[in-house]
């Protein structure tokens, strides 16, 4: 049989009561929601669960989701489950350094939280921009935006859907020149920063601090990283392409990719939503992907692990 890959959700799959079957069928993931709610004063359950206005925004979307996968990942552990590789969209990167063991969660959420915060400060509202381009190739997209100044490819999510990020008018530009170039959609994004470029470097210089005092552990399971699409084994470089991720392209077309040459066939994508599981599969037709986002679908992860 071929490997296992346990893949993490990144910002955008948030939504109101996501996690709250969890809690309340598993005291283990209960746990992990109250202790969040300890280390970051307020309540998680209230963000989490409820209707409410904060959700949607960075600094407290990036806690609720690790804290939501997490503490679906704290049940399949209970169950017995361990992958052979982790990865992580973006944010889904710290829940990949949690279930590989390499970061504690305390210290995960509370270096998301401020990693929000730093993201949502970096660039005045306004000025900056995202955009989704559908229907080229990311050596189509390159061509046409290197040229303009102020723009570059923030994710490489999969074949057919590239996000594009950087300054609102320099992204306007590039959206209509590949449009002209061929793409069949650009669609902006409704994001509150240029993540994922250059103009969050000072946000990334700004994480670096508080990342300084976490203690990383070494690993046995590997975890590939947004930034280079390579299987991260020890703990020395870690810190750094945290930093750098914030403002590089995310490469989770070219992460899958080395995952899959490296012998993995199955993905478990673990974390609300399913927009990993739809990437993977635009990625590779002979690869199939597993979604726990409900205390239900763990009744399935059994079979489909065959464990």
């Amino acid at each position: 049989m071929g490997k296992i890959a346990y893949i993490f959700p990144g910002q955008g799959a948030q939504k109101a009561g996501m996690g709250k079957d969890f809690y309340e069928n598993c005291a283990l993931s209960r746990e992990i929601y109250e202790k969040s709610s300890q280390l970051l004063g307020f309540s998680m359950e209230e963000l989490c669960f409820e209707e409410n206005d904060r959700l949607d925004i960075t600094e407290y979307t990036q806690a609720a989701l690790v804290t939501t996968s997490v503490a679906m990942l704290a049940q399949i552990e209970e169950m017995g489950y361990t992958p052979d590789v982790t990865a992580g969209l973006s944010l889904g990167e710290y829940c990949a350094l949690v279930s590989c063991k390499a970061m504690t969660f305390a210290d995960a959420v509370k270096v998301v939280r401020q990693r929000g915060i730093l993201m949502q400060e970096a660039v005045p509202l306004g000025q900056g921009a995202m955009a989704a381009v559908l229907g080229m190739t990311a050596e189509q997209i390159d061509q046409v935006v290197d040229p303009i100044d102020g723009v570059e490819v923030a994710n490489y999510n999969c074949p057919g859907q590239i996000v594009i990020s950087g300054k609102t008018d320099a992204v306007q530009t590039a959206c209509q020149a590949l449009k002209e170039a061929g793409a069949k959609r650009t669609v902006p994004l409704k994001v509150s920063g240029p993540f994922h470029s250059s103009m969050l470097a000072g946000a990334g210089k700004k994480l670096g601090e508080v990342l300084e005092p976490v203690v990383l552990t070494e690993h046995s399971i590997p975890y590939v990283t947004n930034v280079t699409a390579s299987y991260v084994e020890g703990t020395e470089e870690i810190k750094d392409l945290l930093v750098r991720q914030v403002s590089s392209s995310v490469r989770w077309q070219q992460s899958v990719e080395n995952m899959i040459a490296a012998g993995v066939d199955r993905f478990v994508e673990i974390g609300p939503g399913k927009t990993l599981a739809s990437f993977v599969k635009k990625i590779s037709r002979e690869v199939s992907v597993y979604n726990v986002n409900t205390w239900e679908s763990l009744e399935g992860l059994k079979e489909y692990l065959g464990r």
